[in-house]
């Protein structure tokens, strides 16, 4: 008996196009606010299938046909979905999401679908969902409550001051007991 290999992706839907338009709301609440009610999982499935189509043309359509792409999970609270999909397959979901830029309901406002995790089984997909839905309950009550300069790079956990870490660099010479290039085969020669 052989074992079907699926991967679940954790996704959420982001509004940036928002950022900054609601006085007294924190950035992180704005970015990360409720999706509408009238997205359904078949609305989303619709919406991905007809994108994975669309980017990789009659392969995409196949690759999606015969229930390998389920949403396991959706919270329009949220704004967060559990996809299941065949192994083989998951990239070409993923990039489909990459490139949608709107709810996919009628009149659907623009917005960015984000994969955040990938995972084999949906028991640390739903771990990760929470986790991540606690770790944002937290940072919006605990001080990034006012308006920051990125947004974006808090959330993603970049910023534009890095530290600067001291490296230090040494030079080992063939005679120091490493290998050369004659001890590795020589693989320049071809």
């Amino acid at each position: 008996m052989v074992r079907i290999k699926e991967r679940y992706l954790l996704v959420n839907i982001l509004y940036p196009g928002e950022l900054g338009t609601k006085p007294g709301v924190p950035d992180l609440v704005v970015l990360n606010q409720p999706t509408t009610d009238a997205l359904t999982p078949q609305a989303l499935l619709r919406g991905i299938r007809a994108e994975v189509a669309n980017m990789f043309g009659d392969y995409g359509a196949g690759a999606m046909e015969g229930g390998s792409l389920v949403v396991k999970y959706l919270s329009p609270a949220t704004s967060t979905f559990i996809l299941r999909i065949n192994r083989a397959y998951y990239r070409l979901v993923w990039a489909a999401l990459t490139f949608m830029n709107c709810v996919p309901v009628r009149n659907g406002k623009p917005c960015t679908f984000r994969v955040v995790h990938v995972s084999g089984t949906i028991r640390k997909a739903e771990e990760e969902a929470v986790r991540r839905a606690r770790d944002l309950c937290f940072a919006v009550r605990d001080g990034h409550s006012e308006k920051v300069e990125d947004p974006l790079g808090n959330l993603f956990g970049t910023s534009t001051k890095r530290p600067t870490r001291d490296v230090t660099m040494r030079d080992v010479s063939a005679d120091e007991g490493e290998y050369s290039d004659a001890d590795m085969g020589d693989a320049g020669d071809g």
